[in-house]
């Protein structure tokens, strides 16, 4: 298939919903609530919506430019602008990136559905708080549940993926993300109605900026890098089939806007209803899966059915959020496979599936009868997510402000932004010494600090 024949999004609301739905994940609903709870609150989250607009939109425009004007995968989109150059490489290693994402990312991703069937059972009602340690440790280190959970997760992504672009992608982004948005502010509403839910809200409304210092700066824009996926060849990917009518600020806004809303949202649901029965909300990587189950039986005592209903309603959200995220990281590499080796669609998203598959149940067993072997004293689970996480990603996106900023032609970069002049771009010069300058320090910053060199 030649470039310019290349399927694409049927629709801008398409084109939107599918970028943002790659953007929106377990990061918002887990990850933002807990650095908020972390790094006391509101000051984070004015800290947090600086760095989105400053630094994670021109990275997303960035990409966007990358791989619609390629109209190629990730990895074969760097081929494509500056062909017989190493920079190749940087497209191959935003596919690697993605895929190794998707391997381990599956297996938190499959979990979801045990604590959907979990809240469905009713077997949170009466639970301890020390039942839900329990429950989470014997669930995550058993060595077959939750490779089933990962193997229902990946052939749900699979399922998607395999039907294209317009059918599989568009299709579901146009039905997942609307659902998404309802099932959040469903159990928004209800937490805030909690007694001594105002609590919550003002912890996370009201800003207490004698909390900053350099690690909340860090801390948010690590979370904003991470939160709108940058760096794992979704965004330029997914740009690729953008219309020539597509605006890429536009877009780009409107994403991170919808990440934000969805992030600031969950921190509603968490925050009043951690207040509401005096929890902490600094509980951590626990908070989801141990503390968010006994906070829905205790707040909901009086009215077991609505903790019931609520507790069902938050993992088929978390359900939801983690199949947006991983149709995006299968389609990178499918796409890949499809281009490179003129594979089918069909039989590169089987080898993609495989091969995260096979990762999933490496990552899921390291964690219980596996957690023996490890590799720099990380078991693999842990491994993959430190390489990724605070390697791969944060290098591949500084390569790619360095590869829009300065490599392409100036006048190649505006043209797209622009689209060919019919668009106002008053602000163009400030985004090019963003993405010059600005950009690279900040994500070099946020690269060192994360590997504990700050």
């Amino acid at each position: 298939m030649r470039h310019n024949e290349r399927i694409g999004f049927g629709s801008k609301l398409g084109a939107i919903l599918a970028a943002a739905g790659s953007a929106v994940g377990l990061g918002n609903i887990w990850r933002f609530p807990y650095e908020v709870g972390n790094h006391g609150g509101a000051a984070f989250i004015l800290i947090y919506l600086g760095c989105v607009f400053i630094l994670g939109v021109p990275i997303m425009i960035a990409e966007f430019v990358v791989g619609r004007k390629a109209k190629a995968s990730t990895g074969e989109a760097f081929n494509v602008l500056a062909p017989k150059t190493p920079w190749k490489w940087v497209g191959y290693l935003g596919v690697l990136t993605g895929f190794l994402i998707l391997g381990y990312y599956s297996v938190v991703a499959g979990w979801t559905l045990e604590y959907i069937f979990q809240a469905l059972s009713g077997s949170f009602l009466g639970s301890a708080e020390g039942d839900f340690v329990t429950l989470f440790k014997n669930f995550s280190t058993h060595p077959l549940r939750p490779l089933v959970c990962l193997l229902v997760f990946v052939l749900a992504t699979h399922w998607v993926v395999v039907r294209g672009v317009q059918k599989g992608i568009e299709r579901s982004s146009k039905l997942l993300m609307p659902l998404l948005f309802a099932l959040i502010l469903i159990l928004a509403v209800c937490a805030v109605m909690l007694p001594g839910a105002e609590k919550g809200i003002r912890f996370l409304l009201q800003p207490d900026f004698s909390k900053l210092d350099s690690e909340v700066f860090l801390g948010a824009m690590g979370q904003a890098f991470f939160s709108l996926s940058l760096g794992m060849g979704c965004l330029s990917t997914y740009a690729s089939y953008f219309g020539k009518e597509s605006r890429l600020a536009h877009t780009a806004v409107s994403v991170g806007l919808i990440d934000t809303f969805v992030a600031v949202l969950a921190g509603l649901i968490i925050f009043p209803a951690a207040f509401s029965v005096g929890i902490s909300p600094d509980s951590g990587p626990s908070l989801v899966f141990i503390t968010l189950p006994n906070i829905f039986h205790q707040a909901f005592a009086g009215i077991p059915l609505i903790g019931y209903v609520c507790s069902v309603l938050f993992y088929l959200l978390l359900a939801l959020a983690a199949l947006t995220s991983t149709i995006s990281l299968h389609e990178v590499s499918t796409a890949f496979l499809h281009e490179k080796f003129h594979f089918s669609r069909i039989k590169a998203a089987r080898l993609v599936t495989a091969g995260s598959l096979l990762i999933g149940i490496v990552s899921s067993l390291s964690l219980g009868c596996w957690s023996g072997y490890q590799i720099a004293g990380l078991n693999f689970f842990d491994a993959l997510d430190f390489l990724t996480a605070k390697i791969m990603l944060p290098l591949s996106a500084i390569l790619i402000a360095i590869f829009v900023g300065w490599y392409l032609d100036k006048r190649l970069v505006k043209d797209e932004i622009t689209n060919k002049g019919s668009l106002s771009m008053p602000l163009y010069p400030v985004y090019s010494f963003i993405l010059r300058y600005v950009a690279p320090v900040g994500i070099t910053l946020i690269f060192i600090n994360e590997l504990g060199w700050l």
